[in-house]
């Protein structure tokens, strides 16, 4: 495993900021200490790349995690991955969460970046794909990394997974297993990657010939109570569904507890699955059939590119986990 920061003022016996001093040959460091860990970067062959010092080197050293509306549990796994890279870099983790429902969606992040003094920021949906953001931090020269980008995708730094591909195969595997009514629960409509995942959920039913029926849509919005919602209209048609996908698993906890409500056995007379496999889906029951998003490693990714000032474009694997939520029609 590469050396890091911590690494280095741990052998030198110094704080990091010490070692941030160092690295960009700034004034005020003793010859004894520079010496001890300059010997100590050379001992453990670490050697910051540009960015990386510019980085350790700016005035604030923090970066800000911008999400919407986070769910907790999506909340959790993003923090829990930012933790530790953060943590290796002395780097301060802000948070800035902010209503996605707004006109002023774009204002008030620019607004924030404007009052705060940061090194880096990392971009979650839906704001990751807001232009006016990303020529915002380019013009101030604020590295970016975006966390599952739907546009421009060659902008910058990113992180994501195959969204139109996983609901893909999700929907696939429930008509393997014999449903032909299958409902989908739309993601939050201000999210590109929502129609992402429409779209993967649609082009299953087309390759499976299977006609698509629009009243088997129902717009949510990626919490509990739009699961909710949809799973009432959905379930209260005279024509249900077997099975029910829905873009979260927030979403699909929703469902799930009308489906208990109603008095529907899970899964044999419903299938419901979900997406992004949060503690949330092992936690109700039963359990949920769902794809597992790597939130935390997605989030742990984009903090290295960030660190190291990589311009790369990372798709990590998303895997479908069956659980016991879900079962032939």
């Amino acid at each position: 495993m590469r050396a890091n920061i911590k690494d280095v003022s741990q052998a030198a016996g110094v704080s990091i900021k010490t070692v941030s001093r160092v690295i960009n040959n700034e004034r005020y460091v003793r010859p004894a200490t520079r010496a001890k860990v300059e010997a100590a970067m050379a001992a453990l062959g670490f050697q910051p790349s540009y960015a990386a010092r510019a980085l350790a080197g700016g005035k604030s050293f923090q970066i800000a995690l911008v999400c919407s509306n986070p769910g907790p549990y999506y909340l959790h796994g993003l923090i829990g991955g930012l933790r530790g890279p953060c943590a290796d870099a002395g780097v301060r983790l802000i948070v800035h969460a902010y209503e996605t429902d707004t006109e002023a969606l774009g204002a008030d992040v620019l607004s924030f970046f404007r009052q705060m003094k940061l090194d880096g920021a990392i971009l979650t949906p839906p704001i990751a794909d807001n232009a006016p953001v990303l020529d915002h931090l380019e013009q101030a020269g604020t590295p970016y990394v975006r966390i599952s980008p739907a546009r421009e995708l060659d902008r910058g730094a990113s992180v994501a997974i195959d969204n139109h591909g996983a609901a893909r195969a999700m929907t696939r595997r429930l008509i393997d297993l014999g449903h032909r009514r299958i409902g989908f629960v739309i993601g939050h409509a201000g999210y590109p990657v929502s129609e992402q995942r429409l779209e993967g959920y649609m082009d299953a039913l087309r390759e499976s010939g299977i006609p698509l029926d629009g009243s088997l849509l129902k717009q949510g919005a990626f919490d509990f109570q739009s699961g909710a919602a949809a799973a009432e209209e959905l379930l209260g048609n005279r024509h249900a569904p077997t099975a029910i996908f829905a873009s979260s698993d927030d979403m699909a906890a929703g469902v799930l507890s009308v489906a208990h409500r109603l008095g529907l056995k899970v899964p044999d007379q419903l299938s419901i699955a979900g997406f992004d496999d949060t503690d949330l889906a092992s936690l109700v029951w039963p359990p949920l059939t769902t794809i597992r998003q790597p939130i935390r490693a997605m989030a742990a990714k984009a903090a290295a590119l960030l660190f190291e000032g990589a311009e790369e474009r990372v798709v990590l694997p998303a895997d479908l986990i069956e659980r016991a939520s879900t079962a032939r029609a």
